[in-house]
Order: structure tokens, then sequence, then C-alpha cells
């Protein structure tokens, strides 16, 4: 396993493929909405379903896939920095 980042094109396909799942998934709520005989507690749900799945999909679609990996602390005694002391070329 490596530490470096997906590619570009590869975060954006998984991304898209997301957004469509929650896409499809809200057509389905919106239809059985209307069309399914049943309780309002039911239709409320699906109804809620069909308004905020939306949301949450373009969110999901604009953030990007993982986050950047931790800066070094140059601060540590395990840095590679040459020392002052051999900085100078020639001496």
């Amino acid at each position: 396993m490596t530490d470096a980042q997906p590619s570009l094109s590869n975060d954006i396909r998984k991304r898209e493929i997301s957004y469509l799942i929650k896409m499809g998934i809200r057509i389905v709520c919106l239809i059985l909405a209307v069309a399914v005989p049943s309780p309002w507690p039911v239709k409320a749900l699906f109804v809620a379903g069909a308004v905020l799945l939306p949301y949450v999909a373009v969110l999901g679609a604009n953030q990007r896939g993982h986050t950047p990996p931790p800066r070094m602390d140059l601060t540590s005694p395990n840095q590679t920095e040459i020392p002052r002391h051999r900085r100078e070329i020639g001496s």
C-alpha cells in the first residue's frame, strides 16, 4: 500500500458514480412517494429522501477523495537539513 493519492481521473470517476447512485435512489424515493398507496409517515419518509438526497449527493461529489498527508515537522531532530557548521563549501 502506498501513501500516494489516487489520480484525479479516478477520484472524479468515483465521485460521479457515487453521485449517480444517490440520484438513482432519489428517483426511486420520488416514484414511491407518488405511486405507492401508503400511510402518510411512509410517504413523508420517501419525500424526505427525495428532498434531502440531492444535497447529500452534491456535498459528496464536491469533496475530494483523501485528505492531504500531514506536513513534515521540520523542527524535529530527524530533519534532513544540512547542519549549519557544514553548510559552507570549501571550509
